[in-house]
């Protein structure tokens, strides 16, 4: 089956509801929490902490403009509908804050000296103020497919299945 497009205004909700999903399959509480002007959007009961959770959904070639996440509570996943069918599971990039600050000090490593600036937040700004947040794509962040183990999960759970899973490039 060919891939059909998500409606840029559920896109977003069709990320949230794959993670809930995923860790709900999993034997983790997880809940949506409501509202458009939200840092996050999931919150976990992993028996241990509860952790925010900040979804990020596409299904073009990149996330454009992220800004991250500046808790030590807090974890990113990234959810990439790109090339899939509305009857396949997206992939998943999972980040913890400690992951997520190492991605934009290296970024910001990498880029021209003066171009870009990191705030105490651990967002990316550049050029002076006129773009924030970072563009990233799936190469980016390959190393975190599937990182369901930084939810406080045993990694048994998964075991011997991520490889097969087909990913987008």
């Amino acid at each position: 089956m060919a891939a059909q497009k998500i409606p840029r205004e559920t896109l977003g909700l069709a990320g949230e509801f794959a993670v809930a999903s995923e860790l709900c399959k999993r034997g983790v509480y997880a809940q949506l929490t409501l509202g458009n002007r939200k840092r996050t959007d999931l919150l976990v009961d992993n028996g241990t902490d509860v952790l925010r959770v900040e979804v990020k959904s596409k299904q073009g070639p990149e996330w454009p403009g992220v800004k991250g996440i500046s808790r030590d509570d807090a974890i990113i996943v990234f959810v990439d509908f790109a090339a899939k069918s509305v009857l396949q599971r997206p992939d998943f990039y999972i980040l913890t804050f400690k992951d997520w600050k190492a991605f934009v000090r290296k970024k910001r490593r990498d880029s021209p000296p003066g171009s870009v600036e990191l705030t105490k937040d651990f967002s990316l700004v550049w050029n002076d103020g006129k773009y924030v947040g970072v563009g990233i794509r799936p190469k980016h962040i390959d190393k975190h497919f599937e990182a369901w183990g930084k939810f406080g999960l045993p990694d048994s759970l998964d075991a011997g299945v991520l490889e097969d899973l087909p990913r987008n490039d």
